[in-house]
């Protein structure tokens, strides 16, 4: 049959999202190939992964509804000693307060092996929140599904892994008796009516075509005939998913949601992705999976997770403003409130250049940025910082601070404003900079400490017969 004939034997139906014609995909069936496909044109091992393109592209496509979920206290704790139940809920109360009204954080998944893990989600469901949803991961066990039901718990992760690496040489099966028993698993889980959130392990590998797609297609056949809903969540186990147009699947992020969401007939608001940052490609992989047809977007709190970690939970929630164009009613200052918790109850410190929560995100060292910070902090600030995170832009003092930058710290730490503010003329900051300068003449290498500034400040006010206090500048009478 010639190929215009064969486009000639398919139905056309109208496309009423875009308004455009279409014809009606073919139906796809699993390739049971006898040797495991490992595409060794773009993971060689021995060398790095490449990235072919074949320069194909599919169409944006963003659900009208998208969200953030939660693994912090699931693929986050692998990577750290585990959280107690009162962190736990702490946390959880938190993310509950970030995700605001609208509930943009939907869910959060918990281990259930331990009676810790059990006894933090009885204490989390016991909020009473709708969001975020306390949801599962358990083993593909008839015992793990009961727990899940007698818990009260409506969805549970399932990991079904997909790709040749793990379904040929990990579980030692044919693509054909991976699909059986996975569908028995979630039939099982089904048949206790628990909504199975299926976790399609190391997709960015996997034959999408060849396994994925069919395999998909007969999770909703599964949806259907239980009337229950089955999710299908897309983890790049490895981090190898990229975004660019045009990219050659297993690898392109697009080209995997349109396949799962087009081909095999997957609504966007039954697709998650699930990254990792192995190739420093989380978050924008995350934006791009939106982007393109999935609604959900599975995140850990600061990227903790396995090796790399995950999509940062906090990134997500300024990708999601940046798409949308508001946050929604989520409240960005409990991210800050989050850092502080992990900083002072956890012991956890994120890294000093992290965006968003790190100490230095928005400190500058340069003098001539400091200036310009000076006469408007929107020439170096990313927006109004003090606003969303109250966390207004910092000028740390160095060698290389000059007056501005003094000027700039003093305002910032002892919140002075409008006529209180000091210029860079003010005598108070004429005296730190000498101070600064001989510091370094004397072969200092490292920043001012906060404290050191203080005590210094406290010094050089008494000299001047002022007070420098939170939000003005008094004379001593």
């Amino acid at each position: 049959m010639s190929e215009v004939s064969a486009f000639q034997n398919r139905p056309v139906t109208m496309n009423n999202k875009n308004n455009l014609l279409q014809i009606e995909e073919h139906m796809y069936i699993l390739d049971d190939v006898k040797k495991p496909n490992v595409f060794r044109n773009m993971f060689p091992y021995e060398e790095v992964p490449k990235i072919p393109f074949n320069d194909r592209i599919v169409p944006h496509n963003m659900p009208k509804d998208i969200w953030i979920t939660d693994t912090t206290f699931r693929d986050g704790q692998q990577s750290r000693a585990p959280y107690t139940t009162k962190q736990i809920v702490d946390i959880f109360d938190m993310l509950h307060k970030l995700g605001g009204p609208n509930g943009m954080i939907r869910q959060s998944e918990f281990f259930l092996y331990s009676k810790s893990d059990r006894d933090a989600v009885y204490k989390c469901m016991e909020r009473g929140y709708e969001f975020p949803e306390v949801t599962s991961w358990i083993r593909a066990s008839e015992e793990d599904f009961k727990l899940v039901k007698e818990i009260g718990m409506k969805e549970t992760g399932i990991l079904v892994s997909c790709s040749d690496y793990h379904i040929f040489l990990k579980l030692k099966m044919t693509r054909k008796q991976a699909l059986e028993h996975y569908l028995s698993i979630v039939r099982s889980c089904l048949e206790e009516g628990i909504s199975p959130r299926c976790h399609l392990e190391d997709i960015t590998r996997a034959d999408i075509y060849g396994f994925v797609v069919p395999f998909c297609v007969e999770l909703m056949k599964l949806k259907d005939e239980y009337g229950i809903p089955v999710k299908i969540r897309a983890c790049d186990t490895m981090g190898y998913g990229v975004n660019f147009s045009g990219a050659v699947i297993p690898r392109s992020v697009q080209g995997i949601i349109y396949a799962i969401n087009t081909n095999a007939g997957v609504p966007s608001e039954l697709i998650e992705w699930h990254g990792h940052n192995d190739f420093y490609k989380a978050v924008t992989n995350s934006t791009t999976a939106w982007l393109y047809g999935c609604s959900s977007v599975n995140t850990s709190l600061f990227g903790i997770g396995e090796r790399t970690g995950n999509t940062p939970l906090e990134a997500m929630v300024f990708e999601y403003a940046q798409l949308k164009g508001t946050l929604d009613g989520m409240d960005t200052t409990v991210i800050t409130d989050l850092a502080e918790y992990y900083e002072k109850e956890i012991g956890f410190t994120v890294p000093a250049n992290t965006p968003f929560v790190g100490k230095n995100f928005n400190v500058t060292r340069a003098g001539i940025h400091a200036d310009g910070l000076l006469k408007n902090e929107e020439i170096y600030n990313i927006f109004d910082t003090d606003k969303f995170l109250r966390r207004p832009p910092v000028s740390a003092v160095s060698n290389t601070s000059g007056l501005a930058g003094i000027a700039h710290w003093i305002n910032i730490h002892y919140r002075l404003k409008d006529e209180h503010a000091l210029s860079k003329s003010s005598p108070l900051v004429a005296k730190i900079k000498e101070w600064v300068d001989n510091e370094y003449a004397n072969g200092r290498v490292t920043v001012m400490t906060d404290k050191e500034l203080v005590s210094e400040i406290k010094s050089v006010s008494k000299e001047l017969g002022i007070v420098v206090k939170e939000g003005e500048i008094v004379a001593v009478s």
